[in-house]
């Protein structure tokens, strides 16, 4: 079939769903993964055909993105701070804005003054993006990773080697701060996390891609507790962190100021909220 047709097929059957210029989207990204062509490939040659066991990935793609199920894990993986991650089901899909984190992390690490390598703890590492791209971007620091999930760190540490990066990753449960203690972690010079936080009266704003497939254990939280995963790694921070280390999160924009209050609550101080490019609060950082 011509290239040029499977793509009229994507929109006639997508275009209700995700609108026109995703759908063209998704099909881009799909020819360039399976074969390495782009949209000026569909340009130059608009005959363009593939054969009949060459088409069949595309049309297993077509079924799978009428069901919702996001495009990232059809294919695998996904880019991140310039680098590609491999993600699965038990992975969360890294979004733009923890970007912004890493950036914030990395700026911030520049700018110490230290004379031995900092000690960086990411919590909830999920595919390791935060971890493996400060890793990559600051060599000479040291960088652990944590997760609750064992499938998440199997994915994590494929992602690590992939980049050829150290990071040492631990299984254990933020929520059990005994057991963690029990680690003999030592201090820390920054700690950052990007932890669940989608309260279930939220669910409604959140899309069918994400909310069918996407591990829930990553993402929601109990709407009367919300804070819950925040005030463990506060708490855990009181005794891991270096005097002066600097704690990062990303967060619930409709929950800045209780975050605000979080820190200031348990004596950290230069607490700085910041927003996204949406002007919604998204990151919070404070110093012990």
């Amino acid at each position: 079939m011509i290239l040029k047709d499977i793509q009229n097929i994507y929109h006639k059957e997508l275009d209700a769903i995700y609108g026109k210029n995703e759908v063209d989207s998704f099909f881009y990204w799909l020819i360039e993964y399976y074969f390495q062509f782009n949209r000026v490939t569909l340009v130059l040659e608009p005959q363009l055909a593939l054969s009949k066991t060459e088409e069949q990935c595309l049309f297993e793609a077509l079924a799978r993105l009428k069901q919702n199920e996001p495009i990232q894990y059809i294919l695998g993986e996904t880019e991140f701070y310039g680098l590609t991650f491999n993600v699965n089901k038990h992975t969360l899909i890294p979004r733009p804005e923890t970007e912004a984190l890493v950036s914030w992390v990395i700026s911030h690490s520049v700018s110490l003054d230290k004379e031995k390598p900092l000690k960086i703890l990411d919590i909830g590492t999920g595919t390791g993006c935060i971890a493996i791209s400060i890793a990559k971007n600051l060599p000479n620091s040291s960088v652990y990773a944590l997760d609750v999930s064992s499938e998440a760190l199997h994915v994590a540490k494929e992602n690590a080697k992939r980049h050829e990066v150290n990071v040492a990753f631990i299984q254990d449960d933020i929520l059990n701060v005994s057991s963690l203690n029990a680690n003999n972690l030592d201090a820390f010079d920054i700690i950052v996390s990007n932890p669940p936080y989608v309260r279930n009266l939220e669910k409604q704003e959140i899309k069918a891609n994400v909310l069918d497939y996407e591990p829930h254990l990553a993402l929601f939280v109990e709407d009367d507790n919300p804070l819950e995963f925040y005030e463990a790694i506060v708490h855990f921070a009181q005794k891991k962190l270096n005097k002066k280390g600097a704690l990062f999160f990303e967060i619930n924009e409709y929950l800045g100021e209780e975050m605000k209050h979080l820190f200031i609550s348990n004596n950290f101080n230069e607490v700085v909220l910041k927003q996204d490019i949406f002007n919604k609060n998204r990151m919070i950082s404070g110093k012990k």
